[in-house]
């Protein structure tokens, strides 16, 4: 066989291994995807386009009436206002939960390794802990703690789980991520005069941005899909969209409005589908930052 012809067979197997893999992906995407599609599909349906076709059928005049049925109509419980006001509560639990974990993050992160003191691997050993500890074993203790000092059922009380249990995290990926950086920098700063906290603003954070955006996706994708610490920690007029999803999904008064309800599940779902959709790619970079040592 001539060369020509081992590189032409050559070419066509790489050819048919290259279709087979783009097949098997979309094969995987659309079965991923087939769930998204139905519930799009019903949310935008009326009650008689749902009983008179199938749940992959396009629908014949499309709607959003269970849209705003879901945001401001939908019973839960006795209360038939929507997920607005649950919604707003998300947001206000969310800004400060994230804001907070991920800054004492990076504050622990850069004292563990770019301005070492005497156990500092023990303390980090000990938050390390902390990731490996499943939530449902902590749920009594926190309970009768945030009852101790007067924060249950209360927002101010479930920010407070959320930031304790997410510290760990954040500073997981501060401290791999510092450790990336030359210990040049921080000696330079000391030299010139700069202190703790000015070395981290001037110094450190300004080039931590990729770090920062990691810790924000996760900490924003954890908090706002949370349920467990919502449905535990607060009650009645305090819980958070994902806890009142739940209470939506399972009233029922007369006949069930499957668009309301798929409506409303898409409306819960949308700003981590937003944050990952315009900030993936920065998440992905900013794990890889990290990557390198520690």
């Amino acid at each position: 066989m001539s060369a020509d012809a081992i590189i032409l067979q050559r070419g066509a197997s790489h050819q048919v291994a290259r279709i087979f893999i783009y097949v098997c992906l979309i094969l995987f995407a659309v079965v991923y995807l087939m769930p998204l599609l139905v519930v799009v599909l019903t949310s935008v349906k009326d009650l008689d386009d749902i009983r008179n076709g199938s749940i992959l059928s396009l629908p014949q005049r499309v709607t959003f009436e269970p849209w705003r049925q879901a945001w401001s109509e939908a019973c839960i419980g006795l209360r038939c206002a929507g997920l607005r006001d649950f919604f707003i509560n998300s947001v206000v639990m969310i800004v400060p939960a994230v804001a907070i974990s991920t800054a004492v993050g990076a504050i622990n992160g850069y004292a563990l390794t770019q301005w070492k003191f005497r156990g500092a691997d023990l303390i980090f050993a000990i938050l390390l802990f902390g990731v490996f500890i499943p939530f449902q074993i902590i749920l009594i203790p926190m309970a009768r703690t945030l009852g101790a000092i007067g924060v249950a059922n209360t927002m101010v009380g479930l920010i407070a789980v959320h930031v304790v249990y997410g510290i760990p995290f954040t500073t997981l990926f501060f401290r791999n991520f510092f450790l990336s950086l030359p210990l040049d920098l921080v000696k330079a700063a000391r030299v010139d005069g700069a202190g703790f906290y000015q070395t981290l603003w001037r110094i450190i954070l300004p080039i931590s941005v990729p770090c920062f955006v990691v810790s924000i996706i996760w900490q924003f994708t954890n908090i706002w899909n949370d349920f467990i610490f919502g449905t535990t920690f607060t009650s009645g007029e305090n819980v958070p969209v994902t806890v009142a999803l739940n209470n939506v999904v399972n009233t029922t008064t007369g006949v069930k409005a499957y668009n309301v309800d798929m409506a409303s599940v898409i409306m819960t779902a949308l700003p981590t589908l937003a944050i990952y959709v315009f900030a993936g790619r920065y998440f992905l970079r900013g794990l890889m930052a990290g990557s390198i040592k520690g």
